[in-house]
């Protein structure tokens, strides 16, 4: 196989993964650090080992969508594998993508092409959920050494076969009535051609994909409608969407309907992370005209596309994919140049990827936050322990045995009383897993089960449009509901806890610590997303009610998918809440209950004589100053990593991709 050439996004993907790997190192050595100081628990150590997860199996998802015909897989094979010396995905004239394809790099995986049959649709299982069933797909192997067998192998993805209209119906297709209707359309013989494959996953090991990079190859409208995983959880997930037009054709109908109904409506109207591909302007070169007047033309163009989609201008590239990949092959920059491939590579890495290092921070920044404060803590509170230990000790300089058994006994007195403030913080955790106990069944996914089972029997008996939309509202109003009761519970559990900190603060002098509060916010804009998703498809349907049943249940199934998976999400949350909530508490008792100890062993060796009080306030100054280096190195190592999760980019609004990220 010819070498790999890099390119411009190769070097923004490859400096963004060179900033994992460094971030992961660092965290890794804190990580380290802070058990060998004792300054660790179980939770703590937990939540880095989360944040080390996070940085390890990142990934960066940049979907292409077009109708067919518009080059989208010869831009694909231009920008990702234009090095390789030749086409990799199929790209000859008319439709060569009948499946949704990802192609991405699993290490533990050899290269290979699966591929999940059309028939799996009628089960209701998504995609999501088939992942884990390797037996349902079919595997092909991939010769990463030669592009030819290769590109052979991946011919699959464009197979297709003839099934009769009841089935392509069954299957979730809308079969067009005319020729001039979106949607499959019947032959002479009165059979349906639909795509042989349900999905594709392409496992190769090309930089960028190792580098955490993972492409998603769309078929066109028919299979956005038919495949409603796609619009409610692939393309909103993704970080950068390319949506490709055709010079020559101008901004088609069926292109605004996908470009207004799957692409430019997410993100709340926001153009970010949504580039406009003018391709193929190769076909306005012409020997008879100028550059200026070719120039003009595409000016022209750009500004139609621009009105038509009510997106910036600075969002539209033109470019002639098929000339940017003969330019690569072949190595004539003249033609690279003028294919002006090179500036949207240079766009997309530099949307992209800002966007999604901002991502990265802000999901594991918090919690960052949290391990950092919490070790802080314990190091204050040991440096005030041992302060206090030498004033306590210097008190006692050249006072009687009399004096010193009477701080001896006071030490004692702090020791019950304390232990009797420990009792009542366990009678407080009754009441504290009590609340959780009503937290935790709220959120219960067998709870949210039984919901979604009412509502897909609503669904089935339901005999109009109207109908099936009350279902879907009802069911969309309890999932947003239930969350509603979760915040308040939770503020609950905040206030107790509030209290309980404020109590020992006031007895015991610990640190004054303001339990974090736990937000459904991102839980109920997602599910609100959904609802506004499925409004706008069911809207956007006209056919008949046998086959919009279908239609919509599959709509369903992939809602109801996406729904369960923000219940388990927020279920991880607010365990994780729960027990950062109470760990600092935790924590602080038991350095204090140590100092106590501490406090009175001295006392008793000096009343006994086998210390002297030098040598014990000496030893303590040691102690001192080894917390003192210990206060240093911490907060060394946590501005190194504050720094490097500090956002340099503010451009982009990535909250929705936070939970989409984090959900998968």
């Amino acid at each position: 196989m010819t070498a790999h050439t890099a390119t411009n996004i190769e070097a923004h993907i490859k400096e963004y993964g060179e900033w994992r790997q460094h971030l992961h190192g660092d965290v890794a050595a804190f990580q380290k650090w802070l058990k060998e100081q004792d300054l660790s628990d179980i939770q703590v150590d937990q939540s880095l080992s989360h944040i080390l997860d996070t940085l390890r199996d990142d990934k960066l998802y940049v979907a292409f969508v077009a109708e067919f015909s518009r080059g989208k897989s010869e831009l694909i094979n231009a920008i990702f594998f234009g090095g390789l010396g030749r086409r990799i995905l199929p790209s000859a004239a008319g439709r060569t993508t009948m499946c949704p394809t990802e192609l991405l790099y699993e290490s533990k995986t050899e290269a290979q092409l699966r591929l999940l049959p059309i028939e799996t649709r009628k089960t209701g299982t998504t995609i999501a959920e088939y992942r884990g069933f390797a037996d349902e797909w079919k595997t092909v192997k991939l010769d990463a050494k030669s592009a030819d067998r290769m590109a052979k192998s991946l011919e699959h993805i464009a197979e297709t076969k003839i099934v009769s209209q009841e089935e392509a119906q069954e299957l979730g297709f809308h079969v067009a009535s005319d020729e001039h209707e979106q949607g499959m359309h019947i032959a002479d013989d009165g059979k349906v051609e639909v795509p042989m494959w349900r999905h594709a996953i392409i496992n190769y090991p090309h930089p960028l994909l190792e580098n955490g990079l993972v492409i998603l190859d769309t078929p066109g409208l028919n299979a956005l409608g038919a495949e409603p995983e796609l619009t409610l959880n692939m393309l909103p997930g993704a970080h950068a969407v390319l949506f490709i037009l055709a010079a020559d054709a101008g901004v088609t109908k069926s292109d605004i309907d996908v470009w207004h109904d799957h692409i430019g409506s997410e993100k709340s109207g926001s153009s970010k992370g949504r580039l406009v591909v003018l391709n193929k302007i190769d076909g306005l070169w012409d020997e008879l005209r100028d550059d200026k007047e070719v120039q003009k033309e595409i000016d022209r163009q750009i500004k139609d596309t621009a009105k038509h989609l009510k997106i910036p201008l600075g969002n539209i590239f033109p470019v002639s994919a098929q000339k940017g990949l003969y330019g690569k092959i072949k190595g004539d920059k003249k033609v690279l140049d003028r294919s002006r491939l090179l500036e949207l590579e240079d766009a997309l890495g530099k949307e992209v990827v800002p966007a999604k290092r901002d991502i990265v921070r802000n999901n594991i920044r918090e919690d960052m936050d949290e391990i950092i404060k919490s070790a802080r803590t314990t190091i204050m509170q040991r440096l005030k322990g041992v302060y206090e230990h030498i004033s306590e000790l210097a008190s006692l300089n050249g006072k009687n045995k009399d004096v010193i058994e009477h701080m001896m006994e006071k030490v004692r007195g702090d020791k019950e009383v304390f232990e009797k403030s420990l009792q009542r913080f366990q009678a407080t955790r009754s009441i504290f897993s009590q609340q959780t106990n009503v937290l935790y069944a709220q959120l219960n996914i067998k709870n949210l089960d039984k919901l979604i089972a009412q509502t897909k029997r609503d669904m089935e008996i339901s005999m109009t449009t109207g109908g099936l939309r009350t279902c879907m509202k009802n069911f969309f109003d309890q999932a947003s509901g239930t969350m509603e009761e979760v915040a308040k519970q939770a503020n609950e559990i905040k206030l107790l806890m509030e209290g309980v900190y404020a109590k020992f603060q006031q007895e015991h002098g610990l640190s004054n610590i303001k339990p974090s509060s736990f937000s459904v916010t991102r839980y109920v804009r997602e599910i609100k997303r959904l609802e506004k998703k499925h409004e706008q498809f069911m809207s956007g349907i006209s056919l008949m009610m046998t086959e919009q049943k279908v239609v919509s249940q599959k709509f369903y199934d992939s809602a109801v998918a996406k729904v369960r998976a923000i219940y388990k999400m927020a279920n991880r949350d607010a365990d994780n809440w729960l027990k950062n909530i109470m760990s600092p508490m935790e924590s602080q008792v038991r350095e204090h209950q140590i100092q106590l100890r501490r406090r009175l062993e001295s006392i008793k060796r000096i009343h006994q004589a086998s210390d002297t009080l030098q040598d014990r306030v000496k030893e303590l100054e040691e102690t001192r100053k080894i917390v003192r280096e210990q206060e240093k190195v911490f907060n060394d190592r946590a501005e190194k990593l504050l720094v490097q999760l500090k956002a340099e980019d503010k451009s982009i609004d990535t909250r929705q991709f936070q939970l989409e990220d984090r959900i998968g």
